[in-house]
């Protein structure tokens, strides 16, 4: 069984053109966190949606930190993660400023929930089609998940791995750059939604996988 866990606000279309045919899998959902919940306490309420023994997970973006943290917790015969970091060694050095700095508090989270060109650049949005998802994804966004995730990410400090993990990134990643992860696999231009816009030869990889 494969579990699914999606980035940042976002749901099961960011993975829509995944090909894992064949495989029974569950898109895990994020459920509200509480006031000042750890990643470890909302991972562990995760777990509820986990039913299979030795399951795979496949974690983009925060969802591969989330993978993570419920890895931690239960037994799994597979981690593979896209355009995520594994270790706070690997969230770059000005997100921990602004964490550390507590600067993220000052933006409004409503102005993160808005695409524009700079979003799109960001999150490498190439296609009129991810451009579109990427906005439906924003607007659609719990803003109170949005502010509990940003705060969450910025604060990391896992250094635990598993040994059978396996790390996707792609070279035109802005929001995590490839410079600051150690990954098993590169993707050429590869942006953060390289799962939309470069599915094939995602696809490709996850097939010698799973």
């Amino acid at each position: 069984m494969i579990y699914l866990f999606s980035g940042l606000g976002a749901d099961e279309r960011v993975f829509q053109y995944l090909d894992i045919s064949g495989h029974e899998h569950v898109f895990v959902r994020w459920v509200t966190p509480k006031t000042d919940e750890t990643i470890a306490a909302y991972a562990a309420r995760l777990r509820e949606q986990i039913e299979a023994e030795n399951p795979i997970f496949i974690g983009l973006s925060f969802g591969g930190m989330v993978a993570i943290e419920v890895a931690k917790q239960i037994k799994t015969s597979k981690l593979i993660l896209l355009s995520t970091a594994k270790t706070w060694h690997e969230i770059p050095f000005y997100f921990r400023w602004i964490g550390f700095l507590r600067l993220h508090k000052i933006v409004p989270v409503s102005l993160l929930k808005y695409s524009n060109s700079a979003t799109n650049w960001l999150f490498g949005a190439n296609t009129s089609f991810s451009r579109k998802l990427l906005k439906q994804i924003l607007e659609d966004t719990d803003p109170a998940f949005l502010s509990w995730a940003i705060d969450r990410i910025v604060a990391w400090r896992n250094e635990w791995l598993p040994a059978n993990s396996f790390h996707i990134h792609g070279t035109g990643d802005r929001v995590l750059p490839l410079r600051f992860v150690r990954c098993d696999h590169i993707i050429e231009n590869g942006g953060h939604l390289m799962c939309l816009d470069q599915a094939a030869e995602l696809n490709e990889i996850l097939r010698r996988m799973l």
